[in-house]
């Protein structure tokens, strides 16, 4: 499959399962040959962007809904994503591959970013406004030859070359191989050449159509002596079935290297991808920063160091933001915060349930316990909340200890947590059921030396009388 999902960036191009495209949001379709569509169907749902001669052959070929097709007319930037701070701009470029092939130029945060798609390069690619002295931080490159020893003719030759099979071979019927999509340009050099139509298959014929070629296919057997067929039907059965009606060759126009099963078979050197020399030539122009294969397994960035660009490429930021450090001071405020919740809390559910028989000995525990209260308070008084008039802690400073008035605990158990503490001499004879009904908040505010001693005073008086 040849795909690839962008490092750093929101964008996947001919990569069409969503469960593996990681974060990619953004999906793009160079062109419409299959091994770039592996994956694409009717069900898929998001939105797809191409050139609109690609968008028009998509939904006949593989179904795909027409409402998620976003063409993108060539050679005009586009500004496309949903939220403004993950935009992207892309410009597409014809790749001179197959009709509806564009190369994509993405611009971003991550830089500027050139994905050739498949491609055939020519000089001609140097006068695009879109690349002409643009830096290009990574260019993903089509590799298919990239290899010193994989040298290709210009398509114009190899045009050539296959007419001099045919004039090779003035008595026999031509048939020539192609895929689903592509070579149309030979097909219509051939048949403007030797004068005659081109016969094919009716759904390619549609297609020949909805492409706008000139009129030179049919469908008719015996108007013309050049058929077009797919690339699979060039075989040694198939030849010798031919052969038996009428003689024929047979003309394979690929630059891969095929293993002829039959002599009537020839191979013309008709390729759509960039030659070796063509690459070095394209990334000598257009001096990139770095180079990386569309194709995998491939490494040819090698050939190429030479030609790269010695400025420091554009890297996208995919730092994660580390958290703020607090200060102590923060620390301790918050901590602070954290501690009058709790006495809030406490506050609001210190209102007697009635009447909890504890005996003495837990009540002086549990009072032992709140001898470290006094640090909340403290941190209380300082909030915001802070009443200076009922506050403890201010009342201890300024005035000491103030008496009461007379109201009876219960009726004070809903008062807010600033209250003063109950003094000594004004807790009731009853001393012992009176401490139970005592809110909890003014419990907490009495130190256990104080409570030791109310204890003492209760029991001396119970002796007296």
């Amino acid at each position: 499959m040849s795909g690839t999902v962008i490092p750093g960036t929101p964008i996947a191009v001919d990569f069409w399962s969503v469960r593996r495209a990681a974060g990619a949001r953004l999906f793009f379709l160079s062109h419409l040959h299959s091994d770039h569509t592996v994956g694409l169907s009717s069900t898929w749902s998001r939105p797809l962007y191409c050139s609109p001669l690609t968008a028009r052959l998509l939904h006949r070929r593989l179904q795909v809904p027409t409402h998620w097709i976003r063409p993108l007319e060539v050679g005009q930037s586009h500004v496309v994503g949903e939220e403004a701070t993950a935009t992207v701009t892309v410009t597409l470029l014809d790749s001179n591959h197959c009709p509806g092939s564009v190369m994509f130029l993405f611009e971003g945060a991550f830089g500027t970013i050139l994905y050739t798609g498949d491609f055939r390069y020519t000089s001609t690619m140097q006068g695009e406004p879109a690349l002409r002295g643009r830096r290009i931080d990574r260019l993903y490159l089509d590799n298919t030859h990239c290899h010193p020893h994989r040298s290709l003719p210009s398509r114009q030759s190899a045009t050539r070359q296959a007419a001099h099979v045919i004039r090779a071979h003035p008595r026999h019927q031509v048939v020539i191989g192609v895929y689903s999509l592509g070579k149309e340009t030979l097909l219509v050099d051939l048949a403007v050449e030797f004068r005659t139509w081109v016969v094919v298959s009716p759904w390619r014929l549609e297609q020949m159509r909805l492409l706008e070629l000139p009129d030179v296919f049919t469908t008719e057997e015996g108007a013309g002596w050049i058929r077009a067929v797919d690339v699979t039907e060039i075989r040694w059965d198939t030849l010798v079935s031919w052969n038996t009606l009428h003689p024929t060759i047979a003309i394979l126009p690929t630059g891969r290297p095929v293993k002829v099963t039959h002599p009537n078979i020839h191979l013309v050197p008709y390729s759509d991808h960039s030659s070796f020399s063509e690459l070095c030539e394209f990334v000598k122009w257009l001096k990139p920063c770095s180079v990386i294969p569309i194709v995998k397994g491939d490494t040819c960035q090698a050939y190429f160091q030479e030609y790269l660009s010695s400025a420091p490429q554009a890297l996208p930021d995919l730092k994660i933001p580390k958290p703020l450090q607090e200060s102590v001071q923060q620390q301790s405020n918050r901590k602070g915060q954290g501690h009058l919740c709790l006495l809030k809390r406490a506050a609001q559910h210190s209102v007697p349930r009635g009447v909890v028989f504890e005996p003495p000995e837990k009540l002086t525990e549990e009072s032992e316990e709140f001898t470290g209260v006094k640090v909340l308070q403290q941190n209380y008084c300082e909030s915001a909340c802070c009443s200076k008039e009922g506050c403890t802690h201010h009342t201890g400073k300024e005035k000491g200890k103030e008496e009461l008035s007379g109201e009876q605990p219960g009726a004070r158990a809903a008062s807010a947590v600033s209250q003063a503490p109950v003094p000594s001499e004004h807790f009731p004879t009853g001393f012992a059921e009176q401490y139970l009904l005592t809110p909890l908040n003014v419990l907490k505010q009495n130190s256990s030396q104080t409570f030791d001693r109310l204890v003492e005073d209760f029991f001396r008086r119970g002796e007296a009388s």
